[in-house]
């Protein structure tokens, strides 16, 4: 039995190394695409263009527009000088926000009344205009505490703040978007390549009609289903490897928990993927709709049910259970817990359990079908 599989594994890594676009995919592909997504890819907001009509032109509004720009979020553009220009930047896209300081802001903050600054935002990405209300409060209640204290100093009163709040992040110190969407990346990468080439083997056998070789030798069709996956589980693992590196050259990413866990969670979910490569090679009779279908199942699920951009928690009860179908939401799990929180398995040991099953119910199905194809 064994010799059968590595006999099939043999020339299946002959067939890799003779396919130049096989070679690609497997070599340039998957670093090309992490390098491309995950600089792309990024809900962090920096450098937010504002464009700010000071009617007061006082002192204490210089010193506000000045806490604006010393932050690292903000970079002030342009200084409007009427209304009418402050709908045409917003308009051109040329800023994101407009800060309207009114007249006689300086001394009526000096008189101890309640002064109103407009804020106007590009709210047609309402995620993006809900960060930069939030960057702009803040700058404001700080400005607005910094004025407070000096008054009241002024005063000889003590400025007292009777609870403050100590705001530690556990993991994800700093807050870096990129680092949150690596793991998914990193799945929909592995995923993507995997089924691609699985499908794209098996049909080229038949197009090829060197499956009929097969069919009439004493090879049972789990063996040819073992012997076809074990080439790709390799070289797979060669190429997560090198996703795994270049993360961590690029984005910093590291690994905080076991890289024996790491790797028992890869191999599982390098079955299922390959697995699922497998069963569609059975369904389809050309390279060309077998590369179609793999795009269809394995890139739109990664994508939209996996947790890798959405949270599946956010998502409609039905949606939820819709997402059980891909096994990227199980490898994410098992990546973020082991890249970021360096959690011990028994924490995702249900995902991997979920994987293993994935892989089995699809190289059962897919050897009955190779099975009644050998029959037919």
């Amino acid at each position: 039995m064994f010799t059968r599989i590595i006999s099939i594994s043999v020339k299946e890594f002959r067939q890799i190394f003779r396919d130049k676009r096989s070679l690609l995919i497997i070599f340039l592909l998957p670093v090309s695409l992490l390098a491309l997504f995950g600089y792309a890819i990024s809900i962090d907001v920096e450098n937010i263009k504002l464009g700010v009509f000071d009617k007061d032109n006082s002192e204490t509004s210089r010193k506000y527009l000045s806490s604006l720009d010393a932050s690292a979020y903000f970079t002030i553009t342009d200084h409007i000088r009427n209304d009418n220009e402050v709908n045409e930047l917003l308009n051109n896209g040329k800023i994101y926000a407009a800060i309207v300081i009114p007249d006689n802001f300086e001394k009526e903050i000096q008189s101890d009344k309640n002064v109103m600054i407009q804020y106007i935002v590009d709210g047609v990405d309402a995620s993006t205009a809900g960060i930069v209300q939030n960057y702009l409060l803040a700058v404001t209640y700080q400005f607005n505490s910094k004025i407070v204290t000096e008054e009241l100093s002024r005063k000889g009163i003590k400025s007292v703040t009777p609870l403050n709040a100590e705001m530690q992040f556990w993991y994800n110190k700093d807050l870096d978007s990129t680092l949150f969407f690596i793991p998914g990346l990193i799945a929909m990468i592995l995923i993507i390549i995997t089924v691609i080439l699985t499908s794209i083997s098996l049909v080229r056998e038949k197009e090829f009609s060197t499956i009929e070789q097969i069919r009439i030798s004493p090879v049972s069709s789990l063996q040819l289903i073992l012997g076809k996956i074990t080439p790709y589980l390799i070289l797979s693992l060669f190429i997560a490897a090198s996703i795994l590196l270049m993360g961590g050259i690029l984005f910093g990413v590291e690994v905080k928990g076991s890289y024996m866990d790491l790797f028992i969670g890869t191999v599982c979910y390098l079955l299922a993927t390959l697995s699922m490569g497998v069963f569609i090679s059975t369904i389809a009779e050309s390279q060309q709709v077998a590369f179609q279908i793999s795009q269809l199942i394995s890139q739109l699920p990664t994508i939209i049910f996996s947790g890798f951009i959405f949270p599946i928690e956010s998502m409609p009860y039905f949606i939820q259970l819709l997402s059980n179908i891909t096994p990227s939401k199980y490898f994410i799990i098992i990546l973020r817990n082991i890249l970021i929180k360096g959690t011990e398995l028994s924490v995702y040991i249900d995902q991997i359990y979920f994987l293993l099953i994935f892989s089995a119910i699809f190289i059962f199905i897919s050897a009955i079908r190779i099975k009644r194809e050998q029959m037919t």
